[in-house]
């Protein structure tokens, strides 16, 4: 039986801006794939590169942050201060040769709904061309 590869997306949402979204999308019936295991976080500006980085070695294919579209942030500047941290974090996994194109960070506000909807298409489609992720046969037991 040759079963096609379904990767396993972990996003990290902001509650105000990328959850809310994800909510819209859900009562609007757009279609996004059932891939993405959503955790909702009350600002991107909390999500500490090792959330990632700790996804990624559990087995997860792809991370992907969402936030507040910058400027937008409930609390002032925590988008960000996750914009920072997610550019260490990808300037950490290249150094060290790891695949930094695993880690999504995109900015999706409350009302925009099929944004989200085609984002997580896009990233679902993305990773699945790619394939599974080399962390997960190394490191995941």
């Amino acid at each position: 039986m040759d079963s096609e590869f379904e990767p396993s997306i972990v996003g990290f949402f902001c509650n105000w801006c990328t959850s809310t979204a994800a909510d819209l999308a859900g009562t609007t019936r757009l279609e996004y794939p059932p891939n993405i295991r959503p955790i909702r976080v009350m600002c991107s500006g909390m999500v500490d590169p090792v959330y990632i980085l700790r996804a990624l070695l559990e087995g997860a294919d792809a991370v992907i942050l969402g936030g507040c579209e910058p400027g937008d942030c409930h609390y002032v500047s925590g988008n960000y201060k996750a914009r920072r941290r997610m550019t260490a974090l990808k300037t950490v996994l290249d150094t060290l040769g790891l695949e930094n194109d695993r880690v999504w960070v995109r900015w999706i506000g409350a009302s925009e709904a099929p944004k989200f909807a085609r984002t997580m298409n896009e990233i679902t489609a993305e990773i699945k061309k790619k394939g599974p992720s080399p962390l997960k046969e190394c490191w995941s037991t």
